[in-house]
C-alpha cells in the first residue's frame, strides 16, 4: 500500500443508510478515502475491479450475493483488497465462515466508532482484526476441533522455550493487542515487534496471531 495516499475503502452492504453512516464516520479521516460503495456482493466485485480499493467493509446479509460468497471470490482475485466482515450479530458460524472466507476482520457494526476506525487502519496495515467476542468464539471452536485439547502444562512447556521478551510479546498478542500497541507498551519499535511475532509463530507452531492467543489463554496468562 502507499503510505503517501488514504486507504482506499469501498464500502458494501444493501441498506443504503449504513452506507451513509459509515462513509461521513470513516471518510471524515485524513488518512481514510471512502472509493465507492456497492449494494450486494456481484456489485462489489466489479467495483473492486474498478476502483482497486485497499480495504472493503462487507456486509454478510445481502440479496443477489451475500458477503461471504463475495469474499470468497474476491479472495481468488489476482490482488485481492483485504476484507473486514461487518455483521449485527457475532453468531459462531458467521465468524467461522468468514474467516474461512478469506476475511481479514470481523466486526460488530455497534462496534464503537473510535474502535472501528482503528480495525480498519490495522487491517490496512496487513493485521488480522477480530471483536474480542469473535476471537473468543474462533479460539473455542479450534479447540473443539482439536484432540486432545492443549493441556496447561503443554501450553506452559511451549512457553518455556520463547526468551523473557518474547514472552511478553506473546502475552500482548494474547491480550489482543496491535503490533502499535505492544510497541507502544513494550518500548519497542514496530518492526522489532513484527519480527518478535515472526519468531513466535516459529518456536509455538503457530500460523496465525489467533493460535498465539490460544497458547497464552491455555497457560492462563490472560
Amino acid at each position: 500500500m502507499d503510505q503517501l495516499r488514504p486507504v482506499g475503502l469501498l464500502l458494501v452492504d444493501d441498506d443504503p443508510l449504513v452506507r451513509q453512516a459509515l462513509s461521513l464516520m470513516l471518510g471524515g479521516q485524513p488518512d481514510l478515502e471512502v472509493v465507492g460503495e456497492a449494494e450486494h456482493g456481484r456489485a462489489a466485485l466489479a467495483r473492486v475491479r474498478e476502483l482497486r480499493p485497499d480495504v472493503v467493509l462487507m456486509d454478510i446479509r445481502m440479496p443477489v450475493m451475500d458477503g461471504l460468497e463475495a469474499t470468497r471470490a474476491l479472495h481468488r482475485e489476482p490482488h485481492p483488497p483485504r476484507v473486514v466482515v461487518l455483521t449485527t450479530f457475532d453468531a459462531d458460524e458467521h465468524v467461522v465462515a468468514a474467516v474461512a472466507a478469506g476475511a481479514d476482520g470481523f466486526l460488530l457494526k455497534d462496534t464503537a466508532p473510535a474502535d472501528l476506525i482503528a480495525a480498519v487502519r490495522r487491517v490496512a496495515e496487513g493485521e488480522p482484526m477480530m471483536s474480542p467476542s469473535a476471537t473468543a468464539t474462533l479460539i473455542r471452536r479450534v479447540r473443539e476441533d482439536s484432540a486432545p485439547d492443549r493441556p496447561l502444562a503443554e501450553a506452559t512447556h511451549r512457553l518455556a522455550a520463547l526468551t523473557e521478551r518474547e514472552h511478553e510479546v506473546a502475552v500482548a498478542v494474547g491480550r489482543g493487542l496491535s503490533n502499535a500497541e505492544i510497541a507502544g507498551e513494550l518500548h519497542l519499535s514496530v518492526p522489532t515487534v513484527k519480527a518478535h511475532v515472526s519468531r513466535l509463530f516459529d518456536k509455538l507452531g503457530a500460523t496465525n496471531r489467533v493460535q498465539i492467543a490460544m497458547v497464552v489463554h491455555d497457560a492462563g496468562l490472560v
